[in-house]
């Protein structure tokens, strides 16, 4: 399998970053029989919330200049791979990396019984699942659309059921898919650097499906009060960066060598300064002696080792911090992505961020960042997409700037 640049003079841009899903009332063809009552409650429950926030807060000018710019906000590429397709190749994005929850201003697109970013452990353990499979069973039909371009994430809540959240990964790796998302938010059940996942960790190396967290969740407990979304915007990356120092000094994966973690769209600014002093603390010194071991005994290299061959950063929209960082957070952990199709996100100017952001990268580590890095980690058969890439990839100079050489 190739992973190749495709053109010599343009980029293949990839973006790890991606959502898609229905208007929430089409999940109902994919629920069994027995969770429809539950899902109409839950859906006119979901709809509810919506006309009293817009009831609260009046017009939505926002809503209206996102309307004016983008005509239907996304909504129907979200689902709609023709659609969909036509706004990636405007954007220069030759694949993708899909997630839930497409919904963009709080009109639906999201996974059924909060199964998707908002997934946790104290959310109703059978209804989740079912809503998780709704939603993997969907993506799988927009994946099998394009399937050179598209990786799709399945959503497994694995935090109620080890044995079920098993076999529900078996059946999506059979049904396309080649990687997961886990909930970031354990609540009352056993945290990710305990025993009972490890047939998820093997089932994910056997399959070769790639394991994630997203940002999108946090904890409920400063809700509702005042700045209670500043407080949750100034936060939420922490609770999505937590499972990935729970499996790295656990010693997962030491145990799974071959085993592929993503922490997405919770940016990398935090890494660099946080693995050093993990490092720190497994290399050992005065403020650590009285701990033992306590460090090295489940890890066999220094915690920043397993960036780039365990740990990846899907990090979406990235800053110029983080660009200029990017040696210090590793290139070849580096996953760009555009947040494709919500407005946080670069879409629809992913042309000019690239430039913005990547005009004085060197074009090797800029193919790295771009593309390369998540072709490689996902298993895109970049042969496949030599064609698109020539007819749609952003030009060196696009992003560089005239005179650029390969």
């Amino acid at each position: 399998m190739s992973t190749g640049t495709a053109s010599a003079d343009r980029y293949l841009v990839v973006s790890s970053d991606t959502h898609a899903g229905p208007p929430a009332e089409r999940y109902r063809d994919y629920l069994e029989r027995r969770h429809l009552e539950a899902f109409d409650a839950d859906l006119a429950a979901a709809k509810a919330l919506v006309q009293e926030r817009r009831a609260a807060t009046g017009p939505d000018e926002f809503e209206a200049q996102w309307a004016r710019l983008t005509g239907d906000g996304g909504s129907r590429a979200s689902w709609d791979p023709a659609a969909r397709n036509d706004e990636l190749d405007r954007e220069g994005v030759a694949a993708e990396v899909i997630f839930p929850d497409a919904d963009v201003l709080g009109g639906g697109a999201s996974a059924p019984f909060s199964a998707g970013l908002g997934s946790s452990g104290d959310l109703d353990g059978d209804l989740v699942m079912a809503g998780a499979k709704a939603h993997n069973r969907w993506l799988a039909e927009l994946c099998r659309d394009s399937p050179e371009r598209r990786v799709g994430v399945a959503t497994v809540p694995i935090l109620h059921d080890v044995e079920g959240a098993v076999a529900e990964i078996r059946r999506v790796a059979a049904d396309g898919l080649r990687a997961i998302m886990i909930p970031t938010l354990w609540a009352d059940k056993p945290s990710y650097n305990d025993p009972r996942y490890e047939p998820v960790w093997s089932a994910c190396e056997e399959l070769g499906m790639v394991v994630h967290v997203h940002s999108g969740g946090a904890s409920r407990d400063v809700l509702p009060g005042p700045g209670m979304v500043a407080i949750y915007a100034t936060e939420a990356w922490w609770w999505a960066a937590r499972p990935m120092w729970c499996l790295l000094w656990s010693g997962v994966f030491d145990r799974h060598p071959g085993l592929k973690f993503v922490t997405t769209e919770d940016g990398a600014w935090w890494v660099p300064d946080i693995v050093q002093r993990m490092d720190e603390k497994w290399h050992g010194g005065h403020n650590t002696v009285k701990l033992g071991r306590a460090f090295t005994e489940h890890v066999g290299r220094p915690p920043s080792e397993y960036f780039g061959t365990n740990v990846f950063l899907g990090a979406s929209t990235p800053s110029h911090q983080e660009i200029e960082r990017r040696h210090e957070i590793k290139v070849g952990a580096f996953l760009w992505g555009n947040d494709f199709p919500h407005p946080e996100g670069t879409w629809p100017h992913t042309r000019k961020s690239i430039h913005e952001s990547f005009a004085d990268v060197p074009v090797d580590e800029a193919r790295r960042m771009l593309g390369a890095n998540a072709a490689a980690v996902y298993r895109f058969e970049v042969d496949r997409l030599a064609d698109l890439v020539a007819r749609i990839g952003p030009t060196l100079e696009e992003v560089h700037g005239a005179g650029t050489q390969v």
